[in-house]
C-alpha cells in the first residue's frame, strides 16, 4: 500500500514533531539488535540522520523511495550500507536497523489507534519495508565489490616478480595456477621485463602442488611470451613427483631449461651470462 501525498506529509510532522523521542527509541532498538558492536553515540548520530532523510522525503511528498525528494534518503541508505558492510556487519544486521523504525514510530505514536492513523502506519510501514530492502541491495552490491577487490589484491600478492640478480627476475608460483592467476603472472612478468630491462626469467614452480596439463600451457605460454620480449625463461623447481607427472602426460617443454631448484636455475643464468661476457 503505497503512501498518499497527505500521508506522507502527516509523517513527516510526526517525525519532526516527536524527532527526539523517535531518534532515542530507534537507537535503543538498533544498539540492541547489533549486541554492543558501535557505540551509542555512532549509532545515534546515523539514526538521526536516517530521522532526517525520512522527514525530508515525506515533507516533499515522497509516495514511494524512488521520489526525486528521497534522493537524500537513499544516499544515506547506501552510505549506511557502505559503512556496515565495511566494518563486517551482515546484511540483515544492516537492513534491521532500518526496519526498527517501525517499532519505534509505533511506540510513539502511542494511542492514537483510530483507523485513520492505523491506515496511515501502514502505508509508512511499506515505506520503510522499501527502504530497508534498498539497504539490503545496496549492503551486497557493496560487499560483492569489496570480496572482488580483495580477490584481485590477494591475486596481485600471490604472484610476486622479484629481481634476483642484474639481469634476472623471478616468478616464484605457489599453489594452483588456474587461467586467471596465469594472466596476471603474464602481465606482470612481461612489464617487469620492460621496466628492468632483464634478458632472463626463472619460472619457480615449487610452490605447486601438482602440474597437469593446464598447468604446463599456461607456464608455456607465459614463456612464449617472454620470449617475445627477448628474455630467456628458465623453469625451476621440478620435483621427483612433477618429473614423473610430466612424463606420464607427455608434455613437452622444448628447448625451455629446466632446473630442480631455484638456486640451480640461478647459477645456470650465472654461467650462461659469463660465457656471454655479460
Amino acid at each position: 500500500m503505497p503512501l498518499s501525498p497527505d500521508e506522507a506529509r502527516r509523517f513527516a510532522e510526526l517525525l519532526e514533531g516527536q524527532a527526539e523521542q523517535l531518534v532515542d527509541r530507534w537507537t535503543q532498538l538498533v544498539t540492541a539488535s547489533l549486541r554492543g558492536r558501535l557505540s551509542s553515540a555512532e549509532l545515534r548520530r546515523q539514526t538521526a540522520d536516517l530521522q532526517r532523510g525520512f522527514q525530508q522525503a515525506f515533507g516533499g511528498g515522497a509516495v514511494d523511495l524512488s521520489h526525486e525528494s528521497a534522493a537524500e534518503l537513499r544516499a544515506q541508505l547506501n552510505e549506511l550500507s557502505s559503512h556496515r558492510a565495511r566494518q563486517g556487519f551482515t546484511a540483515t544486521e544492516t537492513a534491521v536497523s532500518v526496519y526498527a523504525l517501525k517499532e519505534a514510530a509505533l511506540e510513539v505514536l502511542g494511542d492514537q489507534s483510530d483507523a485513520a492513523t492505523l491506515r496511515d502506519y501502514v502505508a509508512f510501514s511499506t515505506f520503510v519495508d522499501h527502504a530497508a530492502l534498498f539497504t539490503f541491495d545496496s549492503y551486497v552490491r557493496i560487499r560483492e565489490s569489496i570480496i572482488a577487490d580483495q580477490a584481485e589484491q590477494l591475486l596481485e600478492l600471490s604472484t610476486p616478480v622479484v629481481k634476483l640478480w642484474e639481469g634476472v627476475v623471478a616468478v616464484p608460483l605457489v599453489g594452483t595456477l588456474d587461467s586467471a592467476r596465469a594472466q596476471v603472472v603474464m602481465e606482470r612478468l612481461l612489464q617487469t621485463l620492460v621496466d628492468t630491462g632483464s634478458p632472463y626469467a626463472i619460472i619457480d614452480i615449487t610452490g605447486v602442488p601438482a602440474v597437469d596439463t593446464q598447468v604446463a600451457q599456461h607456464i608455456l605460454k607465459t614463456v612464449v611470451a617472454a620470449r617475445l620480449m627477448g628474455a630467456d625463461c628458465i623453469i625451476s623447481g621440478i620435483r621427483p613427483q612433477i618429473a614423473q607427472t610430466i612424463v606420464a602426460l607427455g608434455i613437452e617443454f622444448g628447448d625451455i631449461a629446466t632446473k630442480a631448484s631455484l638456486a640451480d636455475a640461478l647459477r645456470y643464468v650465472i654461467s650462461h651470462n659469463k660465457r656471454a661476457g655479460r
